[in-house]
């Protein structure tokens, strides 16, 4: 009989679920079964009155929350009532996944082993964070290899203890076992990977004739540089550990349509969607910008669709055409791309709770199914790549696809997949003999994701109006020839919105006898905290340098029209810190904060341009928000220390988020005369209480 394990995943965009499943599968070969739920389905799994161990694997979402998933999961263990005991029967092992770019790395994963311990639960295995900055496969790899000795111990101590109750003098110290320790990869950053590639690259002397290319018209030869495509040694003369083969599950029929259509509205979605047209658009950087940054305005006047300032919304996109057209040339299938779909499951599906994908929707088209439900820009996991050999007949490129997904070949696929963006069409032009089925691509690609944008304006101010900031994102992919791609979203909105844009107009469309106004389809996201304080007395910080100034653009035109409504109210005071490249070529909104500055709505405004120098004698500027905050130190402690005041922060959170954090850490040790560890507790109470929100993205 095997022994069970309840296995919950909580996940925001599929991974958790995705290296659930996984250890799922790993569990019959290792002598385990384990029982798979999402931790939303409550109904299915009481951990008041399980007694097997529980594997549970968190994903984080936004600034450092669980995922929605796990909202209701999370609320329950958090209840005050519940005895600290209340778990004490629970063994649990905890993988959380997280994005160290962010500032609360692996929160949501913590936030749940934190509450689970004090509520009287202990580990049976060490908790492993993966970070998706480096690749979750460095950490999540090696935790689930490592799971099944835990697991076994855990078991088998658990016999042993079953045995000593007809043993009464037996130790209890005997009995005693410790929680088993993961062998867990640590990369501070990608750049150790790559100066570890680069080291033995130098030191090994690479001969085309022992490469697994030899013979291959793009053999690897002496002093060639590994690629996507080729490897060098040691690598390319490696005994490769690969990964087993997933299990396929799905099979696709394609059948020919008989008129139906789909629309946007087919697209799934856990909450309403609203059709809402463009009605403007401004381009608000100047031509010779670094960056090029559009306003765009919908018309809601027609919909139930509402938000408040500092709200934000997801906007449906589809992907590139042009890239869905090159994927069905490559899969020998752009004659059937009006075809209508049908999924079923295989008869012999080896895979444990195999399931249709929710996000492709019965009875659409081929074309509809890879341009609104699948994400065909995401990069391929490894486990991709390893369904990838078993359909590629060319054996060099065969060799090099096991090398990309193997244990041996992390570095490489950090390199040349990962970071260099590599996407599925990316790989099938790299690899000719790769002929790969539809089904494969369906198992595989995640959902499509809508993309969330900051409502950039108030209901107040522009009744009936949404508007929102974008920078038209731009990227070079050079995994095999180098290419611009636009971010999928942002390149489709640019080329949407592009009749509107003249220069210096701020026409409407219907004022242009251009036509119908175009049509996007938004949803409301389904949290947000990111909203003025309820009273209006409270003083304010907000920091947005770039884009991360839309939601504070709402801020600051919804009190204008509260001042106007209350002239007698006690407002209080509101702080800008806004940073850009350049005074005259991108500094956003630029008229719009003289005018707050000017009626006394924005009482300060502290700018900084980073790559515009001294002008004339005058003292060199300062380049970034975090430095103006610090300049502005004592001010800033005042208001989050002793006048209950609130700091927003909103954009990048690669660096300035990061920088601001560390800034507001040592303004409050500077000011209370405490050290950094006790400023970092003062932050944390902040965010507790709401007085320290983010909105931040990668």
């Amino acid at each position: 009989m095997m022994r069970r394990f309840l296995l919950l995943y909580a996940t925001q965009k599929g991974q958790a679920k995705a290296i659930a499943e996984e250890i799922c599968e790993q569990a019959v070969s290792h002598g385990f079964s384990a029982d798979l739920h999402c931790i939303s389905e409550s109904d299915k799994y009481d951990l008041k009155t399980e007694t097997d161990p529980l594997v549970v694997v968190v994903s984080t979402t936004g600034t450092g929350d669980p995922p929605d998933t796990a909202r209701k999961f999370v609320k329950k263990i958090h209840d005050k009532t519940l005895p600290v005991d209340f778990f004490a029967h629970l063994r649990y092992g905890l993988l959380g996944l997280g994005d160290s770019e962010y500032t609360y790395f692996c929160n949501g994963g913590k936030i749940i082993d934190k509450r689970l311990q004090e509520l009287g639960a202990r580990h049976f295995y060490d908790t492993g964070h993966a970070d998706d900055c480096v690749g979750l496969e460095l950490v999540v790899e090696p935790w689930i290899a490592g799971l099944w000795a835990a697991l076994m111990k855990h078991f088998r101590s658990r016999e042993q203890e079953e045995m000593s109750r007809a043993l009464p003098a037996a130790s209890d110290a005997s009995l005693r076992t410790d929680p088993v320790k993961p062998e867990l990869l640590r990369v501070e950053s990608q750049v150790e990977l790559l100066r570890l590639d680069d080291s033995r690259r130098k030191d090994s002397v690479v001969l085309g004739q022992n490469s697994a290319n030899s013979g291959h018209p793009n053999a690897v030869t002496e002093n060639a540089e590994s690629s996507l495509t080729h490897s060098v040694p040691p690598l390319s003369q490696a005994s490769l550990s690969i990964p087993a083969s997933p299990p396929e599950y799905l099979q696709v029929h394609l059948q020919e349509s008989h008129g139906q259509m789909e629309s946007q509205a087919s697209v799934t979605s856990s909450d309403p969607i609203f059709q809402v047209p463009i009605s403007k658009a401004v381009q608000l950087t100047t031509n010779d910008a670094i960056k090029t940054t559009l306003l765009v305005e919908l018309d809601i006047s027609k919909t139930d669709f509402s938000c408040q300032p500092g709200d934000a919304f997801n906007v449906i996109c589809p992907n590139s055409d042009f890239e869905v057209q090159s994927l069905l040339q490559r899969l020998q299938l752009a004659d059937k791309k009006d075809h209508c779909v049908h999924l079923k499951i295989k008869a012999d599906a080896k895979k444990k709770a195999a399931a249709l994908p929710q996000h492709v929707p019965e009875r659409c088209s081929l074309q509809f199914v890879l341009t609104w439900c699948l994400e065909i820009r995401t990069i391929p996991k490894k486990a991709f790549l390893r369904a990838l050999v078993d359909y590629t007949s060319d054996s060099a490129e065969k060799r090099r696809l096991q090398e990309l997904c193997s244990k041996q070949g992390a570095a490489d696929y950090s390199r040349f997949v990962r970071d260099a963006c590599a996407c599925l069409l990316d790989l099938l032009l790299a690899f000719p003999s790769c002929q790969p089925p539809l089904s494969l691509l369906l198992e595989h690609l995640p959902k499509l994701q809508p993309r969330p944008y900051s409502c950039a304006s108030s209901s107040l101010f522009h009744p009936g109006k949404l508007h929102f900031v974008f920078n038209i994102v731009e990227f070079l992919s050079s995994t095999t020839t180098v290419v611009l791609r636009k971010g999928v979203c942002t390149g489709w909105l640019a080329a949407m919105v592009a009749p509107l844009l003249q220069p210096d107009t701020r026409a409407s469309l219907a004022d242009s006898g251009r036509g119908p106004a175009p049509e996007i389809s938004i949803s409301p996201r389904t949290t947000n905290f990111f909203h003025l304080p309820n009273d209006p007395s409270a003083p304010i910080i907000m920091v947005g340098p770039g884009t991360g100034i839309a939601p504070f653009i709402g801020f600051l035109q919804h009190r204008e029209k509260l001042q106007e409504k209350h002239p007698d109210g006690n407002f209080g005071a509101m702080w800008l810190f806004f940073g850009c490249r350049h005074k005259d070529r991108d500094y956003l909104f630029r008229e719009e904060l003289r005018h707050f500055r000017k009626c006394g709505i924005l009482t300060h405004l502290k700018v900084s341009f980073s790559r515009d120098g001294p002008l004339g004698e005058e003292e060199a500027p300062t380049k970034y928000v975090q430095d103006n905050i610090q300049l502005y130190g004592k001010q800033v402690a005042r208001i989050l220390l002793h006048e209950n005041g609130s700091i927003y922060v909103c954009g990048d959170a690669k660096n300035m988020a990061k920088d601001v954090n560390d800034a507001l850490v040592e303004i409050i040790s500077s000011e209370n005369g405490a050290g950094k560890l006790e400023a970092m507790r003062t932050l944390a109470t902040l965010k507790e209480e709401k007085r320290y929100l983010q909105d931040i993205w990668s």
